[in-house]
């Protein structure tokens, strides 16, 4: 192993017990999206303690601090989110809120710890060009939509996702690659991609009455179950396309048995693997609600929200995950050509204006997003995890910043900058009316 890679991973085994600490700490601590100010505290705390700047978001959670190799050359960002699941049937959870990492984030954060802390170890950055910047950010997981909303009606937030809201701020629009270390089931791998989603709130809307007397209202729930059987015989005009999802919730049925529904909302995500595929069957299901909504006469209000971008995760990035995990792994746990996942994430946002890449390191060998979901191996999803990133930053930024370089002129990205795919983004946002009652009596359905 050469000397530098052996230096920067020395630095983080020496550290192990700070690291497997705050393993601890954030999940005896969980905190959903835009509400972890706890974590971000904690996290902060480190930082500053090593000595770091660090800019934060402010009125959400989150922040970013900067490591400058003092020569010029390519910027690489890092993430670590911070937010956890809702989860209340979990052993762990938190008993009030019914939050709790079963998804594993809180690890990211113990190995960011453990990279910062790395990074300003004596020789850390000898033979280094450019800048590292390492991002603490907030609501990656798609929960909680009508909160989200509200913040976004509030003007506190643009976005429902973390990393697309930092993008909105301006913390990107320096950065040239991204990467994140997730957590997994074994071994190493990385995904060539995974889909992309619109999130959904539909507010039927009708009159209330007496459930004796079920004339005198119009059915809001009836309009909801309507156009959730509508949705699923849609569903059959996607049968070719296995990328294609559509999982509604209804988070609001009624107030009473004895009262006719006046109001029920669904929720819901629209997934696909590009965006034209997801504007095309999002249409589709607006079309299904609408049409709903109008047979019962029930006036039908949808916001529609960019949740995250296809996520087309770069060759040569997973290629340099291969080789800096050969020194970690045994190479036959390694597998840098995972096929597509129909999983979501706002990483996928991040990959549609720069290079980017997640890899996943050993976690637990039970599934993540479900009650049973506990940490096995927090030494490889922490630990492990924080050298994998020393060496990955050491791979793409030593010889003059050569194999960085490499991979940004190689790359292939949907949108020339961030500006650019906000400007897209906003383009399948909606929210308004969708059925229209004429005085002629005649009736209009709008599809977004």
């Amino acid at each position: 192993m050469e000397e530098q890679y052996k230096l920067l991973f020395d630095a983080v085994e020496n550290c192990k017990d700070t690291i497997l600490a705050a393993e601890r700490y954030i999940w005896e601590h969980p905190e959903v999206g835009y509400r972890e100010w706890n974590t971000h505290a904690f996290m902060k705390e480190h930082f500053e303690a090593l000595g770091y700047e660090v800019h934060e978001a402010g009125d959400i959670p989150g922040f970013y601090a900067d490591i400058d190799t003092g020569l010029p050359g390519p910027c690489l960002g890092i993430f670590a989110e911070m937010d956890a699941l809702l989860i209340p049937g979990h052993p762990e959870c938190d008993k009030t809120t019914g939050a709790v990492h079963a998804c594993a984030h809180h690890c990211q954060c113990a190995a960011m710890i453990g990279l910062a802390t790395a990074l300003r170890s004596e020789g850390a950055l000898r033979g280094l060009c450019g800048k590292i910047r390492l991002f603490v950010v907030p609501a990656e997981e798609g929960i909680e939509l009508s909160y989200r909303l509200d913040l976004i009606k509030e003007g506190k937030i643009g976005y429902i996702g973390g990393k697309q809201e930092f993008m909105r701020r301006g913390f990107l629009d320096d950065v040239d690659i991204g990467m994140m270390v997730h957590t997994g089931s074994k071994g190493l791998f990385c995904e060539v991609g995974g889909n992309g989603f619109v999130c959904k709130k539909h507010t039927f809307i009708g009159k209330a009455s007496h459930g004796a007397s079920p004339a005198g209202g119009i059915n809001a729930l009836y309009a909801a179950t309507n156009a959730l059987q509508a949705a699923n015989a849609v569903r059959e005009q996607f049968s070719g396309d296995n990328k294609f999802r559509f999982h509604p919730i209804i988070t609001k049925g009624g107030e009473a048995v004895n009262v006719i529904p006046a109001e029920v909302v669904v929720e819901s995500f629209v997934r696909g693997g590009n965006m034209e595929q997801i504007q095309k069957a999002n249409k589709r299901i607006n079309r299904a609600f609408a049409g709903s909504a109008a047979a019962m006469g029930c006036r039908l209000v949808t916001e529609d929200q960019i949740g995250a971008s296809p996520r087309n995760d770069d060759k040569n990035l997973r290629l340099a995950m291969k080789e800096v995990g050969k020194m970690l792994f045994d190479e036959s746990e390694i597998n840098v050509e995972r096929p597509w996942t129909p999983g979501c994430t706002d990483m996928g946002d991040i990959s549609a204006v720069m290079p980017s890449v997640i890899a996943y390191v050993g976690c637990s060998s039970i599934p993540g997003h479900t009650s049973r979901f506990i940490v096995e191996d927090a030494y490889t999803a922490c630990v492990t995890n924080a050298k994998l990133q020393a060496g990955f930053v050491h791979y793409l930024l030593t010889d003059g910043a050569a194999y960085a370089k490499y991979v940004i002129e190689n790359a292939s990205v949907a949108y020339p900058s961030v500006k650019s795919y906000l400007k897209a983004a906003e383009a399948v946002s909606y929210k308004g009316d969708m059925v229209f009652y004429h005085d002629d009596g005649s009736i209009t359905i709008k599809t977004q």
